[in-house]
């Protein structure tokens, strides 16, 4: 009995080594032009065919894995920060000027806000919304009062400052959304 068995086996392994081999042949024989094996040999692409695009990245799409719910996102490599709403829709996003002091990557919330102060690089900004302090530096998002972010003088370098800054109509929106206990995701 177990010669038979022995002998089914093998016949049934062989019957579905063809029609694998049958199957492969058929998708060989309906492959588009320049998709064959010649194309993997190094040969050329047919004429009239070329590479696909590339997808880049879109840098103003949410980064994957910035948590879920109400936040706000801020990417420390793209300097750009996203408000989403508790329906993960993302109600604005847009660029910011970093600050020389950077949050580890991680969960904060909004401990502080302030309507207006002197940021610690000596510039009047409004709409400070705090949720981070790395060795004593107090980071936060705020705007310089009398224009943009991009009017305000860059920070020193060398100065270990903590404000993130934004525009005016940024800061405003951040202000409104970002109230105390707010959940701010930091990614790379």
């Amino acid at each position: 009995m177990s010669a038979s068995s022995s002998g089914i086996v093998a016949g049934l392994t062989a019957a579905a080594l063809a029609t694998v081999g049958h199957l492969a042949h058929q998708a060989a024989e309906s492959l588009p032009a320049g998709l064959g094996r010649a194309a993997h040999a190094g040969a050329a692409p047919a004429a009239g065919t070329s590479k696909a695009p590339r997808v880049k990245t879109d840098p103003t799409a949410l980064p994957a894995d910035s948590g879920k719910g109400a936040r706000v996102v801020y990417s420390l490599r793209g300097d750009r920060v996203w408000l989403v709403a508790g329906d993960e829709a993302v109600s604005r996003t847009f660029k910011v000027d970093p600050s020389t002091v950077d949050p580890a990557p991680g969960r904060y919330s909004v401990t502080s806000r302030s309507n207006s102060v002197t940021g610690s690089d000596g510039v009047p900004v409004e709409h400070v919304v705090r949720f981070a302090t790395v060795d004593g530096v107090v980071v936060g998002f705020s705007s310089a009062v009398g224009g943009p972010s991009a009017s305000a003088p860059a920070p020193d370098p060398k100065a270990r400052t903590g404000g993130i800054r934004e525009s005016r109509a940024d800061g405003d929106a951040m202000w409104t959304f970002a109230t105390i206990g707010r959940t701010v995701m930091v990614v790379r």
